[in-house]
């Protein structure tokens, strides 16, 4: 799927107040760093409204106000998450390698934005016991169906780090994970998507997790038990992928339920999923909701 562009990003722009997608001026600048320490992004904007249909470059080059998820609600629809995917993340667990890839759904509602607060519900908050997952994110550019693993990666648009946060107290109260990780804003993606055909081996792709500058994961594409094709090929088997649809594929190893002891998510906290090949660092500051029975 050629692109005529290598990243981009949807925002707010300081200059108008409006939507919309382009280009960061400077290929090598990380964007959701530079939105930490308060520097200028520049960004070369584009003629249309979406990353699905960007257009053509234009002659305005105007400045983020607010970075906004690569995809909105409507665009995205149901996200769809694997897990379990990474061998090294298995082994961590003590589970054995699965056969099939295992799918559960995030609601479109938890999608949130980049350089934005990762608000803890006060259902998951008054627990401790909320968890990161970086994980690589496909974006689906044209409707899949029953496609083979060959022409599998023809469908993907581009990719963006994402993180599954998960609140682990309602994961494991049930056989199916979809309410400990579908709260409100539990799906940041961002602060960029860079196109497929700019990154011909996903597998090369290196993630880690950043809590408070410690490094809590780090991983490659390539610890994958299915590969980027094989997901897509997989998930497409008599189901439309339709144009716009987000695929998480998993996390590596190093999630805070894992460790000794357990590191869980706290009010304040930096939290950043990075990435390599222009992805950048996905970053959220976490902050506690409030019960209102405590008012």
């Amino acid at each position: 799927m050629p692109a005529h562009w290598n990243r981009l990003v949807r925002f707010i722009a300081v200059e108008d107040a409006k939507e919309h997608i382009g280009e960061p001026v400077d290929s090598k600048m990380d964007v959701g760093v530079a939105l930490a320490d308060a520097r200028q992004v520049q960004v070369q904007v584009f003629s249309g409204t979406s990353v699905l249909a960007a257009g053509s470059r234009t002659s305005s080059t105007l400045s983020i106000q607010t970075l906004l998820p690569p995809l909105s609600r409507s665009e995205i629809g149901t996200i769809r998450c694997i897990g379990l995917n990474y061998r090294n993340h298995a082994k961590e667990m003590g589970m054995e390698i699965p056969d099939y890839p295992t799918l559960f759904f995030k609601p479109s509602t938890c999608l949130n934005a980049p350089n934005a607060p990762l608000v803890i519900p006060y259902q998951a908050a008054d627990s401790h016991e909320s968890d990161y997952e970086a994980e690589l994110a496909i974006i689906i550019g044209k409707d899949a169906r029953n496609v083979s693993g060959e022409e599998a990666i023809n469908y993907v648009l581009g990719y963006a780090c994402s993180n599954d946060v998960t609140a682990r107290i309602h994961q494991f109260r049930g056989a199916q994970w979809g309410y400990g990780k579908g709260f409100d804003g539990f799906a940041p993606l961002g602060p960029c998507i860079v196109a497929a055909e700019s990154i011909p081996d996903p597998a090369n792709i290196e993630l880690r997790t950043e809590l408070n500058g410690e490094v809590m994961q780090r991983g490659r594409g390539d610890d994958m038990i299915f590969s980027i094709p094989e997901i897509v090929s997989y998930l497409s088997q008599g189901t439309t992928l339709e144009s716009g649809t987000v695929i998480m594929t998993g996390t590596p190893h190093g999630i805070g339920v894992s460790k000794t002891p357990k590191v869980w998510l706290k009010p304040g906290d930096d939290l950043r999923v990075v990435m390599s090949h222009g992805l950048g660092s996905l970053v959220n500051s976490v902050v506690y909701e409030e019960s209102p029975l405590k008012a």
